[in-house]
């Protein structure tokens, strides 16, 4: 996804749409908030926060007690900001001032060690506690941190040893840096003086930025500008460098998303294996055995005292399984104990070590007393090990699967390349393959047919088609020729390209689509705080119920509450109320409330990019699912964003092709479609391909109207009506009924007037996109109310949403007044979702509670809504509104399932059902339950992977109405 250029001017006419003149920095600030008590507060500020016009995000954090905000300064102000948080009841201060979006950084760790929401929750808040850290999200599904922090005050490798002192492995996966990195394994360099030799001969090359060097590992990392210099030039300089004797090529990629899944998979399944080997025995001699003649006198042959032979063998088995195989619970348990918290590790270390233990002192007790009669429990220890590390494994296994939408993206970009080499004279020299990481700028590339396009790139020779479905989820084939763009890992379908490279590595379009889709399912949604909310006080809380269950069951038997015929012939009161303390314990499961929404959210984030609708995050999938009005565009949202001349009426004796030499002059200055139109229309009066127009001087885009120039010696205004009254200039009656006959046709009519005369009447026509009319219809039939919001005249905006059966219109907007509708329409009680495409829509998009950009509009909307529609159809907006309520409720589900499992299964692992039923639940059959119910919830999350889009929208393609 290319980014805005922060700090570009864009100048346009406003003939549809009033267009930002100068585009404005997006800036962030940070708040002191005082009074905040609760999550509910925090979330009360953030809520009013999001409403005022011009905000792209805003984050409150209660334990630290400030607010983070990022807006346009264009259209709202700290000191509104202020004032919105002390409305709202809490006293706010500016603790930082502006701060330009560029200097903040996005770092990205991977963690390894989480088990449940209270880890993450740790880290999260270690994070968030460094200076310089303006925002800490720790995901536990995908086991990732990621942070935006300020470089002048923290760096990555502080971040990371922040994680590390919490007790958990990070690995850096990126820093953020907006430079190309990349890590070279040497050959045949055996010293340091070698090494200097070849770290002096990179950092003379042009666009080198910083070199790190490592003689174990044999390895040099670079970072560098990408538009400079290359990895291939990397490699011929050190080959160059040492006569022969170095060697050089691209080190193996560090642990990226599924090796480091598969690592987790195998050690978990290893793990089990080898607890299966001991547990199985010992399982086998204190339940199985026990029944067979034969075999139980051998097992209850007594060694010491009344230590018997079974006693003894299940000791040995089980005791590898307690201290070696569980051993990451020891670990786990000991980094959240020392840093004050308790998680699933604890409970787990707690249930097998009180059955260990006891079993321990009652062998022992036995062995040195001839009249006791040991009970051990070391099957509950081995079988509760045992079953919860197939739950990971099975809980990993499935996990990995949510994900599967990256990986498939990242599998899209083909290994290799067929580099060609040019003469002088642009003629082919050869061609060879190479890895396509050594893809540098500026190369050019052949693309076969049937093969994949490698890298972002204009095509410089050949005609073909490609599929570029992959990407935007648009199934047609492209046409491309020469001076078209290609999309790296599309395919080529039928002939040969030249295609020359302009965006590589972590620049190219399928990158950043990856790096969204990683954010995005990084980022909380808002109900995820109830799960860590929960999660604080859940493991104490079920370690006090677990003792509060063992201490009133073992008064209760000392003190004779309950029938001695209710305790077990093989068991005392001790025993009995100990069994039922370790099945609490180890009934309670946190990961599955901690993984309820974040899994749910990466399977459909996932399920959105292969339908090309890409979803920023959980914030934006839970505020979809309540959307209840859509306020829409026309421009490139309802219409194709393709308007072409239809008619032009002069009103002065002049020849036509003078008359667009003019007009063409002014707007060839505008970026605006309608202006592109003109220009484009003017070049059919000329012969040449690159006509160069007259320079237009003193140069001015009235926003809202149109634009004025100085051509020559005539005064050119090209514009709407309003433009034309503001300048003090009449409108013939002529020139107002063409523009009312224009209108009805649903044409926008264009002005045009030379030294304060009107001249002439341009009529511009955009064609509705098609099916627009039946995505409104469909939208009606959800229940979701449509509006258009245009800067066009009345006259087209009605004919428009008369047309496509929008009943409530607002025109001649300017991009404040279209996020004040919004708020107004907020402020009404709807839940509001804003579609459009330019940069006239940003205010309105980030101000509405969703925004979806349409994939073909500007950059700047792109980046400031929350919901991105590759296809540019109009259709997807159906589909992302359906696949969010589609999640949402399997969130619901996933809560529904969690708590409903907690709440059940504790009481009955405590007894509730012993007095009435004679039922009760052993230690390890509640420790197959626990690892059960994560698994479920995962399994749940991944039934959204056969998400399947609405009947209604295959019913219009059905009818031939296929949305392009």
């Amino acid at each position: 996804m290319p980014k805005y250029p922060k700090g570009s001017a864009v100048a346009s006419s406003s003939c549809d749409g009033p267009e930002a003149t100068e585009e404005e920095n997006r800036v962030t600030a940070l708040f002191s908030v005082i009074g905040m008590t609760c999550a509910a507060c925090a979330g009360s500020v953030e809520k009013a926060v999001k409403r005022l016009p011009g905000i792209h995000d805003a984050a409150v954090d209660v334990l630290g007690n400030r607010a983070q905000v990022t807006f346009y300064p264009a259209f709202v102000s700290e000191e509104q900001i202020r004032e919105t948080i002390e409305d709202v009841g809490f006293e706010a201060t500016l603790i930082k001032e502006e701060v330009n979006e560029k200097s903040p950084l996005i770092c990205r760790i991977r963690i390894k060690g989480m088990t449940c929401t209270s880890c993450s929750g740790t880290v999260e808040s270690a994070l968030q506690a460094v200076h310089g850290v303006l925002k800490a999200i720790v995901a536990l599904a995908t086991e990732e941190a990621e942070i935006q922090y300020d470089p002048k005050l923290v760096s990555a490798d502080k971040l990371m040893e922040v994680v590390e002192d919490t007790g958990f492995e990070a690995i850096l996966i990126s820093t953020g840096e907006d430079r190309s990195r990349i890590d070279l394994r040497l050959d045949g360099v055996r010293t340091d003086q070698s090494m200097r030799l070849i770290e002096n001969s990179l950092q003379a090359l042009p666009g080198i930025e910083n070199i790190t060097v490592d003689l174990v590992l044999k390895k040099v990392s670079l970072s560098y500008k990408s538009d400079q210099t290359g990895p291939r030039n990397f490699i011929e300089v050190v080959e160059s460098t040492g006569s022969g004797r170095f060697r050089a090529s691209l080190y193996p990629e560090s642990e990226g998303r599924e090796p480091h899944k598969h690592r987790e998979i195998k050690q978990y399944y290893q793990s089990f294996l080898w607890s299966l080997m001991f547990t199985i025995p010992v399982f086998l001699t204190s339940m199985v055995f026990m029944y067979i003649p034969g075999i139980k006198h051998g097992l209850d042959k007594k060694i010491i005292n009344m230590l018997s032979v079974g006693e003894l063998l299940r000791w040995i088995l089980a005791t590898p399984v307690q201290f070696i195989i569980g051993r990451r619970f020891y670990i786990g348990s000991y980094k959240a104990l020392r840093h004050g918290s308790a998680n699933m590790d604890v409970l787990i270390a707690l249930g097998t070590n009180a059955a260990y233990f006891y079993s321990v002192y009652s062998v022992l007790r036995a062995a040195m007393s001839p009249n006791f009669k040991s009970t051990d429990f070391f099957e509950t220890s081995s079988m509760l090990i045992s079953f919860i590390l197939l739950g990971k494994y099975l809980e990993v296994l499935a996990k990995g699967k949510t994900s599967e939408a990256i990986a498939k993206l990242m599998d899209l970009a083909p290994e290799t390349a067929l580099l060609l080499t040019y003469d002088r004279e642009g003629n082919v020299l050869n061609e060879r393959e190479i890895d396509s990481r050594l893809i540098q700028k500026n190369d050019v590339i052949k693309i076969m047919p049937g093969g994949k396009v490698a890298s972002d790139g204009v095509v410089t020779w050949g005609q073909s088609h490609v599929n570029e479905s992959m990407i935007t989820g648009e199934a047609r084939p492209v046409a491309k020729r020469k001076g078209d763009s290609v999309i790296g890992g599309t395919v080529n379908e039928n002939g040969v390209l030249h295609i020359q490279a302009t965006h590589v590595g972590s620049e190219s379009a399928l990158a950043q689509i990856v790096r969204l889709i990683e954010s995005a399912q990084m980022a909380k949604a808002p109900v995820q705080k109830f799960a860590d909310r929960i999660s604080k006080y859940f493991v104490p809380m079920v370690i006090s119920l677990a003792f509060f269950t063992w201490l009133s069951w073992f008064l209760a038997g000392k003190f004779h509450s309950y029938p001695e015929s209710w305790i077990p012939s093989s068991m005392d009161t001790f025993q009995l109320s100990l069994q039922f303390g370790i099945a609490v314990v180890v009934i309670a499961c946190p990961c599955a409330l901690g993984l309820a929404t974040p899994t749910a959210v990466m399977v459909g984030t996932g399920v959105g990019a292969s339908q090309g609708v890409l979803i920023k995050g959980g914030q934006a999938l839970e505020s979809a699912h309540k959307v209840n009005c859509i306020v829409f565009d026309k421009t490139g949202t309802l219409t194709t964003g393709k308007p072409v001349v239809v008619s032009t009426r002069l009103l002065k004796n002049m020849v036509l092709c003078d008359f667009y030499e003019y007009v063409a002059a002014a707007e060839a200055n505008s970026e605006h479609p309608l202006a592109k139109a003109i220009v484009q229309y003017a070049k059919r009066f000329r012969d040449e391909e690159n006509h160069v127009w007259p320079e237009a001087q003193d140069f001015v885009s009235v926003t809202g109207h149109g634009v004025k120039a100085k051509i020559g010696n005539k005064e050119i205004l090209v514009g709407n009506k309003s433009l034309m009254l503001d300048s003090g200039i009449h409108i013939p009656v002529e020139a107002s009924e063409l523009l009312m006959e224009a209108e009805e046709m649903a044409q926008t009519g264009i002005i045009v007037s030379m030294n304060q005369e009107v001249i002439g009447i341009i009529a511009i026509s955009d064609p509705l996109k098609p099916g627009a009319e039946d995505v409104i219809s469909i939208l009606n039939s959800m229940k979701v109310k449509s509006i258009m919001v245009t800067g066009d005249n009345w006259g087209t905006a009605n004919a428009i949403a008369k047309e496509v059966g929008i009943d409530t219109v607002f025109a001649e907007a300017r991009p404040e007044q279209k996020a004040e509708k919004v708020k107004e329409l907020q402020m009404s009680g709807f839940t509001v979702a804003m579609v459009g495409d330019g940069i006239n829509d940003s205010p309105a998009l980030v101000s509405a509670d969703v925004g979806m950009a349409i994939g073909a509009g500007t950059d700047i909307a792109i980046e400031a809504a929350d919901i991105v529609l590759m296809k540019s159809n109009l259709e997807d907006v159906i589909i992302a509104i359906d696949l969010s309520r589609k999640t949402f409720s399997r969130i619901r589900l996933n809560y529904i399932w969690a708590l409903g499992y907690n709440i059940i299964g504790i009481p009955i692992a405590a007894g509730v059902l012993f007095p009435f039923t004679g039922f009760r639940l052993p230690p390890w059959v509640a420790g197959a339950a626990m690892a059960a119910s994560s698994v479920s919830v995962v399994m749940c999350s991944l039934l959204l992977k056969y998400y399947k889009r609405p009947k209604k929208l295959n019913n219009m393609q059905i009818r031939g109405i296929t949305v392009e």
